[in-house]
């Protein structure tokens, strides 16, 4: 099994080779931002139109928003699958693995069909006409309309990477688009308002077609507003903090009562953030019901219930009591830090040990503030990243000491050596925890204390079986 997680990553390291770096001289304009963005939207259009337009006819789900989507894109999956359809799936990013971004039905593309569908992909390449070169970013999502036209799917949900407007899987003509939320976040690409954020994510709305939207600020209203009424898109807002209440939030689920009716539900993920997740993705599905989905309760119940991600509130197995979370900018902080009490728990003298690392692009004061009340010992560190980089060590130790932390602060910058810092300071026997956030890269390079990458590849699920924790 060995020989095909390394042609897979043989296959990867093809792919990635695709990964252009970015001129020292290069205008970062905002204006020029945006026309190289088109560029390379009408770029992979061509390049559709060169692979025949594969996956053109399979209905799609278009899911935005600063935090929420990939748990609302994994929970509607997982209904309309429950429902009987054969649903495919585009999340981003991954962890630990490229095959974590495919899914069909829950389980993540066979690495058999990873390396066929990449292989042709790289070789259709070969013969492209075009003048510039395709990018990493247009081969992946060409591949995800390979791979939705492959395993034959009877819809696709498709995660935005960020922004919307200018995203490369904007190429799609969704039957329903979604926005989550709108928060500050990508500032260097998208603007440093909450309007200007907005008017990215409302980018994904499209004429005629039917959108949601779980957005309530009215700065970011007002955008999602506008291109509704300039598309005729048929608009349905929710306002979460009125419509439902938190009824219990346990380690691996969260409950929620839908104040309308009374009725409760569950969702296979921890955090009170989750039961807004949870219910845009259910409203999500009867707007899908008026279009003629046959999705019923019973489907949206068992859907809701087996949903689950790894790197999201994620317990891990073992002592001590460690909680990865991919909270990576201050609004998902914020909720997370919220809700550590009941998620991540010290009794008596025990300590709560938080390992933080992020992106260099992050604006980490609101990250360490949120956090920092909860926190008896912070190790800082710094994710290991292709083409990205990352906030050191340091300056995330400078950033909790101008924050007024007065605890004690560790500084290593490898994230496993970082881990092992953690758990070598919680205490045998006694209620001290471990948390693990601040980036999901982060989470991705310590998950591998757990779950090999090889095994992911191999047995095409997040969660491979066996006792495969490195020493």
């Amino acid at each position: 099994m060995a020989y095909i997680a390394t042609r897979f990553q043989d296959t990867v390291r093809r792919l990635e080779s695709l990964i252009a770096a970015t001129p020292a001289s290069i205008d970062t304009s905002r204006g020029a931002v945006r026309e190289r963005a088109r560029n390379r939207m009408a770029r992979l259009q061509q390049f559709l139109d060169h692979l025949g337009q594969p996956a053109a006819s399979v209905p799609k789900v278009h899911i935005g928003g600063t935090s929420g989507k990939g748990s609302t894109t994994t929970a509607l999956a997982a209904i309309l699958t429950a429902a009987g359809y054969r649903t495919g799936v585009h999340t981003s990013p991954y962890l630990q693995s490229p095959s974590e971004k495919l899914q069909i039905d829950g389980d993540l593309i066979e690495a058999d069909r990873f390396i066929r569908l990449a292989t042709h992909l790289l070789d259709a390449l070969e013969r492209f006409p075009a003048a510039d070169h395709v990018t990493y970013g247009e081969a992946w999502i060409a591949l995800v309309m390979l791979f939705l036209e492959d395993v034959r799917a009877d819809i696709g949900v498709i995660e935005v990477g960020a922004g919307g407007r200018f995203d490369l899987t904007n190429i799609i003509d969704p039957e329903l688009a979604i926005i989550t939320s709108v928060g500050l976040d990508h500032t260097n690409t998208l603007g440093d308002t909450i309007g200007s954020i907005a008017w990215h994510k409302a980018g994904i709305v499209k004429p005629g077609r039917p959108a949601l939207s779980a957005v309530r600020h009215p700065d970011a209203r007002a955008p999602i507003l506008d291109e509704a009424m300039v598309t005729g898109a048929p608009l349905t807002e929710i306002d979460l903090d009125r419509d439902i209440e938190v009824a219990d939030i346990a380690r691996s689920s969260t409950t929620w009562v839908e104040r309308a009716s009374g009725q409760q539900w569950s969702i296979g993920m921890a955090g009170r953030f989750q039961a807004r997740n949870g219910h845009t993705a259910l409203i999500a599905s009867r707007l899908l019901s008026d279009l003629g989905w046959d999705i019923d309760d019973d489907a949206r119940l068992r859907g809701l219930r087996i949903a689950r991600i790894p790197g999201r509130a994620e317990l891990m197995p073992g002592r001590p009591l460690t909680m990865l979370d991919g909270a990576h900018n201050g609004q998902k902080v914020a909720a997370l830090a919220d809700d550590l009490p009941c998620l991540l728990p010290v009794g008596g003298d025990g300590q709560r040990i938080v390992v933080l690392g992020a992106l260099e692009a992050k604006h980490v004061d609101g990250m360490v503030e949120s956090l920092l009340p909860h926190t008896d010992v912070l190790v800082a560190t710094s994710p290991r990243v292709l083409a990205k980089e990352s906030k050191t060590a340091e300056a995330l130790m400078t950033a909790a000491h101008k924050a007024g932390f007065d605890g004690t602060v560790h500084v290593e910058p490898d994230p496993i050596v970082a881990l092992k810092l953690a758990h070598g300071i919680a205490r045998a026997g006694s209620d001290d925890a471990v948390l693990v956030t601040g980036s999901l890269y982060l989470v991705g390079n310590i998950r591998q204390h757990w779950y090999r990458a090889d095994d992911i590849i191999e047995q095409h699920t997040p969660w491979p079986s066996g006792d495969h924790a490195t020493s």
